[in-house]
C-alpha cells in the first residue's frame, strides 16, 4: 500500500510505504513562547488535523503529552533531518511556537549478554 501526504496546505508530497522507513524517532516537544493556548483554539484545530495527517502516512506510530503537557511523538523516519523535516510541517512549529528534540532510538541489543553463543 502507497500512501502519499497531503499536498494542499504542505509541499511534502513524497510517497511512503509502510514498511519504508525503520527508524524509530523520539520526539519531544518544547515551548518556545510563553502562549495563552485557550486563544490558539484554530490554530491547534489545525495542528491535530496535521498530526492527525502524518499519523494516517504511518510518519508518527504513537503520540502523547506528558505532565507538562508538551507532546511526546513516536515516528518512523528514514533519520533525524527526514524526521525534523516532517515536524516542520506542524503548524506550530512554522508559527514558531514549538520546536522539538529528536533523537534516534536504537533496538536494545542487552539480551545478547543472556543468550550463549551456542543457543
Amino acid at each position: 500500500m502507497i500512501l502519499f501526504l497531503p499536498t494542499e496546505q504542505h509541499n511534502y508530497s513524497k510517497p511512503i510505504s509502510e514498511s519504508i522507513y525503520c527508524m524509530k524517532i523520539l520526539a519531544i516537544e518544547k515551548n518556545l513562547k510563553q502562549v495563552d493556548w485557550n486563544k490558539l483554539q484554530p490554530v491547534l484545530k489545525d495542528e491535530a488535523l496535521r498530526v492527525y495527517e502524518l499519523y494516517q502516512c504511518c510518519f508518527i506510530r504513537e503520540v502523547y503529552f506528558n505532565e507538562h503537557k508538551n507532546a511526546i511523538l513516536i515516528m518512523e523516519c528514514d533519520n533525524k533531518e527526514h524526521a525534523l523535516e516532517i515536524l516542520s510541517t506542524l503548524p506550530l512549529v512554522e508559527s514558531g511556537l514549538i520546536a522539538f528534540e529528536v533523537m534516534e532510538l536504537n533496538p536494545y541489543t542487552g539480551y545478547r549478554r543472556l543468550i550463549s553463543e551456542n543457543f
